[in-house]
């Protein structure tokens, strides 16, 4: 192999390995960047999962212990507060998002730049 084409191999080569690594850390679609439609679907999800889960947890320990149907109703009203956590929880999160990407926007309109470390 000649000196140029060895340069072209290395470049190739070179170019795919970074499309491979940008893709590997490529940040995940956050909260604030989704639509209200897919923001709203994930809240009715996690409130049906939490509900879903406690509901299955007092029926378990319903039959197992004999206590129909007080565990039931106590694990249905813990999955609704887990519920109700999740969504605090979620809102919390597109609200910080949401004023993160307010305050890029204006500090790149006014020409400052600001680091973030995590």
């Amino acid at each position: 192999m000649t000196d140029p084409e060895q340069k072209d191999d290395f470049d190739k080569r070179l170019a795919a390995a970074r499309q491979r690594q940008e893709s590997k850390h490529r940040p995940r679609q956050s909260v604030a960047s989704m639509s209200g439609a897919a923001v709203g679907l994930r809240i009715a999800i996690e409130i049906l999962a939490a509900i879903a889960v406690g509901v299955g947890i007092g029926i378990a320990l319903d039959a197992w212990l004999g206590t129909k149907p007080w565990l039931l109703i106590l694990f249905c009203i813990l999955g609704f507060g887990g519920a109700m956590a999740n969504v605090m929880r979620t809102a919390r999160e597109i609200d910080r998002k949401t004023r993160e990407a307010k305050q890029a926007a204006s500090d790149l309109g006014s020409g400052k730049t600001r680091k973030t470390s995590r």
